[in-house]
């Protein structure tokens, strides 16, 4: 879920592409949002602690806070059929839906799908996103991990459903040149969702906005992770910063997603905080609504 500053975007210098997509965004962008109304969920990592001692006490603080999505992480792949119906009959009282989940690489392999689609079928989730591509080598080893979204999305666009892929720091590094993020855009159907994860990209240098507008249509959801180098006001850093605390530039972020990304909904995320984890879930969502809306 959640070292090296990015300098490079695509083939051309990270200076023309930023000015391409800059002059793309002010022509596509205008000071008010999209009138489309964009729900809100939560990146259940964010409440790790809480969900592994009480799942169901947890979504139930959490759907009572007024967040509207819920993304369960790794673990849910060990659960049992019966117990996910479970889970989806708490949502549904709840009126809170659960629209991704975050996965090991395991489960979007042939050998591993098949667990993965009717776990996320009964949850009512229609992207299965891989979190973690675990250790990858070289880009010819990234465009092997293009290779395995791309089967995985032909496996699952006749069901209706999405595979996806979430960013870390190091998907914006270069490598031989390239982000791997680059190689897995470029490598892969429209049908892949690019789960953009706010922070691991801001720390890595790469600009979201530019990055969001370079990929129309695929950056379907995002994680609202915040970070900080450390020189604001906050007196954190780092991950460690609430929501519109850290040098993300979320407004502009909103406007990219909503106008051009193909938004569908927002994930808060926070790996942790100076305040306890619902409390932290709480203020997030609250800092959020006075910031978007």
């Amino acid at each position: 879920m959640s070292n090296e500053q990015s300098s490079s975007l695509p083939s051309v210098s990270r200076r023309s592409f930023l000015a391409l997509a800059g002059a793309a965004s002010s022509s596509l962008l205008v000071p008010a949002l999209a009138a489309k109304r964009v729900p809100v969920g939560l990146e259940l990592y964010s409440v790790r602690d809480e969900l592994a001692k009480d799942l169901p006490g947890t979504v139930r603080s959490v759907a009572k806070m007024g967040y509207e999505v819920v993304e369960f992480f790794s673990p849910y792949y060990q659960w049992t059929p019966e117990y996910a119906k479970e889970v989806r009959t708490l949502l549904d009282e709840l009126k809170i839906k659960c629209l991704s989940t975050h996965n090991g690489a395991n489960a979007l392999t042939a050998e591993g799908i098949g667990k993965a689609i009717e776990l996320n079928q009964i949850l009512g989730s229609k992207t299965i996103v891989m979190a973690s591509a675990g250790r990858v080598t070289g880009l010819d080893g990234w465009k092997g991990v293009a290779e395995t979204l791309s089967k995985a999305s032909e496996k699952l666009k006749p069901l209706g459903m999405r595979a996806g892929f979430h960013n870390h720091k190091s998907e914006f590094v270069p490598i031989e040149g390239k982000h791997p993020m680059q190689v897995l855009a470029a490598g892969t159907p429209n049908e892949v969702t690019l789960q953009l994860d706010v922070g691991t990209c801001v720390e890595a240098g790469v600009d979201p906005v530019a990055w969001i507008n370079a990929n129309p249509g695929r950056i379907r959801s995002l994680h609202l992770k915040d970070w900080s180098a450390g020189t604001g006001a906050a007196p954190d850093k780092g991950y460690q910063v609430l929501f519109g605390e850290g040098d993300a530039p979320f407004k502009n972020i909103f406007e990219a997603a909503e106008r051009r990304g193909g938004v569908e909904y927002y994930l808060i995320e926070q790996e942790g905080s100076r305040f306890p984890a619902l409390e932290t879930a709480e203020r997030c969502l609250a800092a959020f609504k006075k910031m978007h809306g």
